[in-house]
């Protein structure tokens, strides 16, 4: 395992950090490729960004003159928003794509439509796609910053990193804690991305749910795995609750939703059996009274709209670095 780096709840000061040399990337397409150094430098960059929604006037010059396109091939609400916002905090000028009625429903290939973008001018693109490695195939394509808003079945860095600032904000640091991860981890990259992170910054993860659900390879991740949410309960800090993704599947992967909801939903009466201080996560959209019941969601544990608020900060401090590594 990475060593875990020193954590502060400071912002650094982003001009000596830069001149350390701690962040040297154009693009984020993924934890995996990221030290522990690395991940904890754009926490703490987070930090020094997350006052910027309290001001009167919500924006700094960060990226002025810069302009972010958002070229989203799978639908968003979350991510989309808080990734324009977060452009527009930082004075850059925002184009928005949509696949739908677009070139590329008339044939035109990704990258095609990546560069001709790119031709008008853009520095940054932040990019959801469907097919895994996407972002990582136009980050070695385009002199544009590239940062991947999730791609098929492999990561979601922006939504790890806001979790994992979330879990350092509420409980002062990651490393030692134990995390659950509770649902459909076969068809979830926020997993895999909350697992390579949390793994560097010192944590242990415990993947849970339903053996059709959990691959047994993500043992390969170091992390353990439980098919039963009851026998961990009382062990972990944290319990991420995972979107049941029906999108995705191809084939009943469990008997029922009322089955699923009562093997792995998180309840009042499973929440009494925790510690009394664990974290209850969701990266949304919820489906209430499946994967959490409503009194848990909305509850005094719960963090959910406390990691729609650090997405902001993650992604502005994303996109600030991912900028500076192109200079």
């Amino acid at each position: 395992m990475a060593k875990t780096a020193p954590s502060s709840s400071r912002g650094p000061d982003r001009r000596a950090a830069a001149a350390e040399g701690l962040w040297t990337r154009k693009d984020l397409v993924g934890l995996d490729e990221l030290s522990a150094r690395e991940i904890v430098h754009i926490l703490d960059t987070a930090e020094s960004f997350k006052e910027v929604s309290t001001r009167s006037i919500k924006k700094v010059p960060a990226l002025r003159g810069k302009v972010v396109a958002l070229l989203f091939f799978e639908d968003s609400t979350r991510t989309r928003m808080s990734f324009e916002l977060a452009a527009s905090r930082l004075s850059a000028d925002v184009l928005l794509f949509s696949a739908k009625g677009s070139s590329v429903a008339k044939g035109e290939t990704t990258l095609d439509t990546a560069r001709n973008i790119e031709a008008m001018g853009v520095d940054i693109f932040d990019i959801r796609h469907d097919q895994s490695g996407a972002p990582h195939m136009l980050a070695s394509k385009l002199k544009a910053s590239v940062v991947n808003a999730g791609d098929g079945q492999h990561e979601h860095p922006t939504q790890a990193l806001l979790d994992i600032f979330t879990i350092r904000q509420r409980l002062g640091r990651v490393e030692g804690l134990k995390v659950a991860i509770v649902g459909d981890i076969a068809h979830s990259r926020v997993a895999r991305s909350n697992i390579l992170g949390l793994r560097k910054l010192g944590a242990e993860v415990i993947v849970v749910g339903p053996p059709t659900l959990v691959p047994s390879a993500i043992r390969a991740m170091g992390c353990e795995i439980s098919h039963s949410l009851d026998d961990v309960l009382g062990q972990v800090d944290v319990i991420n609750m995972l979107r049941i993704q029906f999108e995705r599947f191809s084939s009943n992967l469990f008997p029922s939703v009322r089955e699923y909801s009562r093997l792995y939903g998180m309840d009042s009466a499973r929440l009494a059996r925790c510690k009394k201080d664990v974290l209850i996560m969701h990266p949304g959209p919820i489906n209430r009274g499946v994967e959490v019941t409503s009194d848990v969601a909305d509850g005094p544990n719960s963090c959910i709209l406390q990691q729609v608020t650090n997405g902001l900060a993650i992604r502005m401090a994303v996109l600030y670095l991912v900028s500076q590594g192109r200079e």
